[in-house]
């Protein structure tokens, strides 16, 4: 798909990966429309890309039935935000639960039922959904996180097949480590040596692949990271002996004290 003119909808704008993702589109001749919670940070990230900004909090049903009814049609739905969810499951109240699974997976889910229809009466467009490593491999301490990502991960190819006859495409994007921006930056957390990362830029050029080729799916990350997500795959027994060797609870328990304020 071309996305120069496309009408790009972009959910989790304000957020680093957001912004990098909203600065690519544009550049590549993207019409973006652009919605987050923080308009001090949503409307001047519109201006800057000459796009719209429409605020919207995902965890509010209501909200995310009537996004799509105020933004009118899309070409594209760039499906990115996400609330932090690391942790063991105990340290979640029930609260906490429906709006990680409200945000990260019932939202996307939501979305797409409304604007792949739209797509599928017109015989173009394409869903993107970014999702993270932790959707192909499961780690101790977060569980949660995890299921909404393996969700999407599995919503998502099932509907790729779905909308293929109706010529809309599908992807999903999974970042690993992301540096400068994003929960792992955000938490502060210092990664065992060895362990490369990305960058936002990384993430958004990604994204722009899956769409512009009709990739269903992209890793973003170093070559030992996507290659211990496809051990994961494989063999989960072997993935979660390899992960306490290389200290992954260490680093997910890090991960949840540093984002236990913002689910």
């Amino acid at each position: 798909m071309d996305v120069r003119g496309a009408r790009v909808l972009l959910t989790g704008a304000t957020g680093g990966i957001g912004q990098a993702l909203a600065l690519a589109f544009a550049e590549r001749g993207a019409r973006l429309v652009l919605t987050g919670r923080r308009t001090d940070v949503l409307e001047p990230l519109a201006e800057r890309v000459g796009g719209e900004a429409v605020a919207a909090d995902l965890a509010d049903r209501r909200a995310v039935a009537a996004l799509l009814d105020r933004v009118g049609e899309i070409d594209v739905l760039i499906a990115n935000a996400a609330l932090p969810a690391s942790g063991e499951l105990p340290g979640f109240t029930v609260e906490q639960i429906d709006r990680a699974l409200d945000v990260n997976l019932r939202a996307p889910i939501v979305l797409a039922r409304q604007a792949g229809a739209a797509m599928a009466e017109r015989g173009r467009g394409h869903l993107v959904f970014i999702s993270s490593l932790a959707g192909k491999s499961a780690s101790a301490g977060a569980s949660l996180y995890n299921a909404t990502k393996f969700g999407m991960r599995g919503f998502a190819l099932a509907l790729r097949e779905e909308l293929r006859p109706h010529g809309v495409g599908v992807s999903t994007v999974f970042p690993g480590f992301i540096r400068d921006a994003g929960m792992f930056a955000d938490a502060g957390v210092t990664l065992p040596r060895g362990i490369g990362t990305r960058s936002p830029e990384d993430v958004a050029r990604a994204t722009l692949h899956a769409v512009e080729r009709n990739r269903a799916e992209v890793d973003v990350a170093p070559l030992a990271l996507r290659a211990g997500a496809l051990i994961a795959q494989l063999s989960p027994g072997l993935n979660a002996w390899a992960q306490r060797r290389a200290g992954g609870t260490r680093i997910t328990a890090a991960l949840a004290e540093g984002q236990r304020d913002k689910r």
